[in-house]
């Protein structure tokens, strides 16, 4: 199924002062959660900002809307379901059609459940791999061109999991390390023109699931700072690598208060 664009503006002229101003993200999954968090940061930057959905398109729409309150003609909302191999190729044209350009690509739409050993099935696997690693590939590469034209950055956000495994969480846990591998080698294919960056992200929002209280106090326990994240400390760190990290490529930063050193 084809990516579908729901827009009437047109681009807009930004305030040269703006720190990322004249500059033009795409973020998957950024409707709600850490997503809309990093694009409401990349459209405060002076961004134009181009927000992927699937089935959040309500969501996403309401973000555009807001957004576009406080500078007009600066959002685009596509929805695509990146499961759809096919259809990646098409989200990027879009996303580079709004607004005549691509600069930055933050491969952040996730996936997220258990799979404990031994009851993990073939659908899960394609499932979570599909999501976490095979979608932010195939966006990488079909964007590439155009970042490459642009001098541009890829940010994938992953997860301290990908680094240290999650208990009962095995196909999550494997997918992320990936994304994180992904991360190092995508460096390497895309320089010198593209940098390509991770944000391993802690405790930042607990999982819509429902989760025990005593489960929530263990982690924060085991945190170094004793403390709960929130989507602004990963959107402060899109804005480093976005703007203020032009020397820095193939690296993965932790945005966990010190979880992942400190269990």
């Amino acid at each position: 199924m084809a990516a579908k664009l729901y827009r009437s503006n047109t681009p807009s002229d930004i305030e040269p002062n703006a720190r990322l101003g004249g500059h033009t993200a795409l973020v998957t999954g950024g409707a709600r959660r850490v997503g809309a968090g990093i694009v409401r940061a990349l459209h405060g930057a002076g961004a134009n900002v181009v927000i992927h959905c699937h089935r959040s398109l309500e969501a996403a729409r309401a973000l555009a809307a807001e957004l576009e309150r406080v500078r007009p003609e600066s959002t685009a909302v596509i929805a695509c379901d990146l499961m759809d191999a096919a259809a990646l190729p098409g989200l990027i044209d879009e996303a580079s059609a709004c607004f005549a350009a691509l600069h930055l690509l933050v491969n952040n739409a996730s996936t997220f459940y258990p799979t404990p050993f031994g009851r993990i099935t073939p659908a899960q696997w394609e499932d979570l791999l599909g999501s976490n690693l095979r979608a932010p590939l195939l966006l990488a590469q079909a964007a590439a061109p155009e970042l490459r034209r642009t001098q541009g950055a890829v940010l994938n956000i992953v997860d301290i999991h990908g680094m240290r495994p999650l208990r009962d969480h095995m196909v999550y846990s494997v997918a992320k390390a990936g994304l994180v591998m992904l991360t190092r080698a995508l460096a390497r294919e895309l320089a010198p023109e593209v940098r390509v960056n991770a944000i391993a992200p802690g405790p930042v929002l607990w999982p819509e699931a429902p989760m025990p209280e005593e489960q929530k106090e263990k982690i924060i326990d085991e945190t170094p700072l004793h403390r709960h994240g929130s989507p602004d400390d990963i959107a402060r760190a899109v804005l480093f690598f976005a703007s203020d990290a032009p020397f820095v490529t193939g690296q993965i930063l932790a945005v966990d208060g010190g979880r992942s050193i400190g269990w």
